[in-house]
């Protein structure tokens, strides 16, 4: 029924590309049959090219036809147009995921899937097919087959309140702070304008993305699916070390554990540590969008990392300074990821740095409390979550009406607001 559902949620948003979906996986599935065999190394290869492929002709191919024509025309030469190919919706995500089962059969860190059908619920289930947590085989293997240990009433209430939760991160808080963001970046404004929209910004995308990964970790729980956290208060790190290990953290561990070890890792030569930052940070940004903005955001964390590892640099201020300088940093670089193309994002700088014109931009009382509670809530201590966390855990009938009249709370607000305003759509969908 999940299999059915999940296949029947992708086909609503893209009908033609489910059947994308569904030969690609049959692919690796016949594939894994033979990769722990005398030449897997070969079929590995078959199947990770591929993914690889498929990715490449459906979000890479217009952007490498772009680029080729711009050159072609400096050097005065004509080069054909071609139609331009759609998106499949949520590829980036479902490819690396049907990567890391391939690279796990191979290793051995993991069996071939039993059946196709489980397979294809692995790549296919449908909370967190289009934005994530990019989710491993082995991690969820068992529960393809059986979920009784998490069919509990602790796990599934928890799943509840995280949906409730996720639904309020995006609606109540993102999607008010997103004509701001949209104001702001769309005109020629003054330098407050421009502030304040990228600070919206900063706050909008952790609140749409991390409320995705809460909707769907929350659905996941419901059906008794345990997948992996993907947020851990990211603009409270110590440093862009910490933060990767916060932020969008199945996406980051994914790239140490299938390219950054495999490249060789910080085992080698500083130079070459430094080289494989910079391979693993510019294919991430890459991975985001074919646009040289996602490129130039990647190195941009890429020479953060770099600078602190070379310089230790992070290290030598005071905690809250190294806070505070990581935070401004990460803001500042979503200027790349938001605006719409390079002569986009290099006059918003200039708009920044325009402190002559500085007024105090008007925004509504609701996207004020937006903001503001965005802001609070963003660097709550720690220790706030754990506390969360145990208590959602525990067996306590007081705890248990508790977080079920926070959830219906949350879910209240959210119907209201749907029903007065219009929704936006998840940010990380065009990935």
């Amino acid at each position: 029924m999940l299999l059915l559902a999940s296949l029947c949620f992708y086909a609503w948003g893209a009908p033609v590309f489910v059947f994308v979906l569904i030969a690609s996986s049959a692919l690796d599935y016949i594939v894994s049959k033979f990769i722990q065999g005398a030449k897997g190394v070969h079929w590995l290869w078959v199947g990770v090219t591929a993914n690889v492929l498929t990715l490449f002709v459906f979000k890479y191919f217009n952007f490498f036809t772009e680029n080729v024509r711009a050159i072609f025309h400096v050097l005065g030469f004509h080069f054909p147009e071609y139609a331009q190919i759609l998106l499949p919706l949520g590829i980036s995500f479902f490819t690396f995921q049907k990567i890391s089962y391939l690279i796990d059969v191979y290793r051995r860190d993991t069996t071939p899937a039993t059946s196709f059908a489980n397979y294809l619920l692995f790549v296919s289930m449908f909370p967190q097919l289009i934005a994530g947590p990019i989710v491993r085989y082995k991690d969820i293997a068992r529960q393809l087959v059986n979920r009784s240990e998490n069919d509990t009433a602790e796990v599934k209430l928890h799943g509840f309140y995280l949906l409730s939760l996720g639904l309020a991160q995006k609606v109540l808080i993102a999607d008010n702070l997103a004509p701001v963001v949209a104001d702001a970046f769309s005109n020629e404004g003054h330098t407050g304008a421009s502030w304040l929209g990228l600070i919206a910004f900063t706050f909008q995308i952790y609140f749409d993305f991390s409320g995705y990964s809460n909707i769907a970790i929350g659905l996941g729980k419901l059906f008794g699916f345990d997948l992996p956290e993907n947020f851990r208060w990211p603009y409270t790190a110590i440093g862009f070390r910490d933060f990767w290990s916060r932020w969008h953290i199945t996406l980051s561990t994914w790239m140490r554990d299938y390219l950054y070890i495999p490249l060789g890792g910080n085992r080698g030569t500083s130079a070459k540590t430094i080289r494989n930052l910079w391979i693993v940070f510019l294919l991430s940004g890459l991975w985001h969008g074919a646009s040289w903005n996602f490129v130039i955001w990647g190195a941009c964390h890429g020479a953060f990392l770099t600078l602190d590892r070379l310089t230790n640099g992070f290290q030598v201020l005071p905690r809250v300074a190294i806070g505070v300088l990581t935070f401004a940093l990460v803001m500042l670089s979503w200027v790349w990821f938001r605006a719409t193309d390079l002569s986009a994002a290099l006059t918003y700088y200039t708009q920044l740095a325009d402190i002559i014109h500085y007024r105090l931009p008007e925004i509504s009382r609701v996207q004020w409390a937006a903001l503001s509670v965005a802001i609070v809530s963003s660097f709550l201590p720690s220790r706030f979550q754990t506390m969360v966390d145990v208590s959602l855990s525990e067996r306590s009938l007081w705890k248990s009406v508790a977080v079920v009249l926070v959830s219906a709370l949350f879910i209240v607000l959210v119907l209201g607001q749907l029903a007065t305003s219009a929704s936006q759509p998840f940010i990380y969908f065009k990935f």
